[in-house]
């Protein structure tokens, strides 16, 4: 059987393999697992990415299942507790930012956070068409736009970078690599 060829920066750790072949890319179109990676992905600033997904469940436990009105309500008491917490990365402007954000996220209607971030994309995934060796942009238009829309909406850790990981990882773009068995996958339908 001839070996899958993956994009180059997954490397060969299987919760990274596993997550780039069933996860990363995939176009996710419910807010609150948008809102869900969002956040995981302004805990990933400064840090590899890698380090967030071997924590994943551990946020997930401290967040509440990342259930925006349960964390929304957290206070000082569950601030002090998770920065106590060796599960998680414990950074208190990250952690408060999280507590702000849910509060953010609840001012959207249901469904309508999905569709504002989609909204920046035209409402489908795009297609990069990223060769190998291509050089993969931090930052994008798009990226750019969503970020500071999502500012003047009271989100934090919400920069154009971050965004943009988060609009790769969450199908907003597909940048698998055209040579990655993922990219075809992934890739918009044409009709």
């Amino acid at each position: 059987m001839k070996p899958r060829t993956r994009c180059v920066w997954v490397g060969d750790d299987p919760l990274y393999v596993d997550y780039h072949d069933t996860e990363w890319g995939v176009p996710e179109h419910d807010g609150r697992a948008l809102w869900e990676k969002l956040i995981l992905d302004g805990f990933q600033a400064g840090l590899s990415w890698i380090t967030i997904l071997r924590k994943r469940d551990n946020f997930r436990r401290a967040f509440a299942d990342f259930d925006p009105k349960k964390v929304a309500r957290l206070g000082a008491r569950d601030i002090e507790r998770l920065m106590g917490d060796a599960g998680i990365v414990r950074n208190r402007a990250k952690i408060e930012a999280t507590i702000g954000n849910a509060k953010a996220y609840l001012e959207f209607d249901d469904g309508e956070f999905a569709r504002f971030c989609w909204s920046f994309v035209g409402g489908k995934t795009l297609d990069s068409g990223l060769r190998p060796g291509a050089k993969v942009p931090a930052e994008t238009a798009e990226s750019k736009a969503l970020s500071k829309a999502l500012v003047a909406r009271g989100f934090r850790f919400v920069g154009p970078t971050i965004v943009y990981a988060w609009m790769q990882a969450c199908g907003l773009v597909n940048d698998h690599l055209t040579t990655c068995f993922r990219h075809d996958e992934v890739r918009p339908k044409r009709k």
